[in-house]
């Protein structure tokens, strides 16, 4: 558990912005499809992640923190609106062919990077967006100053950054043709960004890194992998070459990070860390303790790494407390000051974050995917937590199963839906799904 702050302190810190002082810049890193134990902080025991590791001893490691979905764009989605995907057109996949695409991006009010606007951030954005790829979804239309990135969903290849011969790569909303491994361009262009906004001085920036890394395919630099196979020659290619991967984009996040030490605004910066989604099985990814991977309702699909680190500021320790995917909007903006005026599911951590508040227990969190191909047939399929108490299904044409996460929490005895816990459980998802019915996720 975490460590408890003194109570005059935690007064202080919540009072930060009453009390006019400084904003602190805000990184938001967001890896994808990492898997759980992918990091030796995390019990990975073939793999060496220092960057990350040493991110996550620097502040508040989370144990019970979710992505939002068990795939890339709702979980994306929720990240910049604090709803659930379902209720901002985005219950799946948006893909740049019509016949494979899954959601059409609608917000409902002011997005983060909008909302961190009117709190006098300047707002960038580097990396996978997946939320569109043209107007009006692109990052500049939804209130990003600045992007330098990907708009599709994953690359072809980490070398030429294509999507089905399609190049996506974007300043603002110029096509570019960088040079390069996708990870270490993002890595060097977040600094770059830093760089310049930490010249400029005159506004906080807020800066949503996000990388393609680790998904696939699987594609770490040549000596990445070399090193790997020399150092751990029991494993399989398949997991030699996914730990290399992951090696490598730690190795790149630990170059954003020295760069914010370099550029002497550690102590002015919150940074946080997570994935989009579980890591994927078949691609060799590691998840446990938890059951399952990425695509799945289980735990290994949809619990997540994840810390926030702000010197001085956010205790170093780890929290039990709930977190999931879109609480950072109402986070963010309590720490920067402004107030959601408009209908979000997501919840502020920054009580829990700088107080050492206890979060609900008994908070009810819903996750829902939809997909084409034969498994889905473009069906949704869901879960529901409440408490100890998790009702999911992996597909659409597969029962609903219950487990309780305190007694089972590799849920390796789920049972039938039976009962008054399973019932309730039921009851709210039906009420989830007639609100979310009112919702279009296809393009006009």
């Amino acid at each position: 558990m975490m460590k408890r702050i003194p109570t005059l302190l935690c007064v202080l810190l919540a009072a930060i912005p009453l009390l006019g002082a400084k904003k602190p810049n805000i990184i938001c890193i967001l890896v994808d499809d990492l898997g759980y134990s992918d990091l030796s902080s995390f019990g990975g025991k073939d793999i060496r992640t220092p960057a990350i590791d040493k991110l996550m001893g620097a502040g508040m490691r989370f144990d019970q923190f979710y992505a939002n979905c068990t795939v890339c764009t709702p979980t994306r989605a929720s990240l910049l609106t604090g709803r659930y995907p379902d209720l901002v057109g985005a219950p799946g996949v948006i893909r740049q062919n019509k016949e494979s695409n899954w959601g059409f991006f609608r917000p409902t009010g002011p997005t983060l990077p909008e909302l961190m606007s009117k709190a006098g951030y300047h707002t960038g954005m580097v990396g996978k967006w997946h939320l569109g790829y043209s107007s009006p979804n692109l990052p500049n239309d939804h209130g990003f100053d600045f992007f330098h990135g990907f708009l599709g969903d994953m690359m072809d290849d980490y070398w030429t950054h294509l999507r089905g011969g399609v190049n996506w790569m974007r300043k603002n909303k110029e096509v570019i043709k960088p040079k390069g491994h996708a990870t270490e361009i993002f890595s060097q262009w977040a600094i770059d960004y830093m760089k310049e906004q930490s010249a400029d001085k005159k506004k906080p920036f807020f800066l949503y890194l996000a990388y393609n890394a680790p998904h696939f395919p699987i594609q770490p630099p040549k000596d990445w992998l070399e090193k790997v196979r020399k150092r751990e020659p029991q494993l399989s290619q398949k997991r030699a070459t996914n730990v290399a991967f992951v090696e490598h984009m730690d190795h790149e996040i630990g170059k954003v990070l020295d760069a914010v030490g370099e550029l002497g605004i550690e102590k002015d910066t919150l940074i946080t860390f997570s994935s989009d989604n579980g890591g994927s099985i078949p691609h060799a990814a590691t998840n446990d303790p938890w059951r399952g991977g990425k695509q799945e309702h289980w735990e290994g699909g949809i619990r997540v790494p994840t810390c926030a680190v702000w010197p001085g500021k956010i205790p170093v320790g780890r929290s039990d407390e709930l977190g999931i995917t879109m609480d950072y909007l109402p986070t963010f903006c309590e720490i920067a000051g402004i107030e959601v005026k408009h209908e979000i599911e997501g919840k502020s951590l920054a009580p829990i974050w700088l107080e050492g508040a206890k979060g609900d227990p008994n908070r009810t969190l819903i996750w829902i995917r939809r997909e084409g191909n034969n498994r889905y047939q473009g069906r949704a399929y869901y879960a529901i937590r409440k408490g100890d108490w998790k009702l999911l299904q992996n597909h659409p044409f597969e029962p609903m199963q219950l487990v309780n996460l305190k007694n089972d929490p590799a849920e390796k005895n789920p049972k039938p839906p039976h009962g008054k816990v399973a019932q309730d459980l039921i009851r709210t998802l039906m009420k989830h799904l007639q609100k979310a019915g009112r919702i279009p996720w296809q393009k006009p």
